[in-house]
């Protein structure tokens, strides 16, 4: 499991579409992701890297908090 920091969440609506845009991914899963932490926990494959998964929540209109 690796968890990620995720700004940009204010609400259910917020959570539901970064839990949507990860599990597209091929190979996501066990998605959990929590508004209060602001952070989302999944498993991921090895072949994912953590940039195509960045991107994804980029895309759904979200910012990974990087370090």
């Amino acid at each position: 499991m690796i968890t990620i920091k995720i700004s940009g969440m204010s609400c259910e609506h917020c959570v539901k579409r970064v839990t949507k845009a990860l599990q597209s991914l091929p190979g996501v899963k066990n998605v959990r992701v929590s508004l209060e932490r602001g952070e989302a926990t999944f498993e991921r494959p090895e072949n994912l890297s953590l940039e195509e998964i960045a991107k994804a929540i980029e895309e759904a209109g979200y910012k990974v908090v990087r370090g």
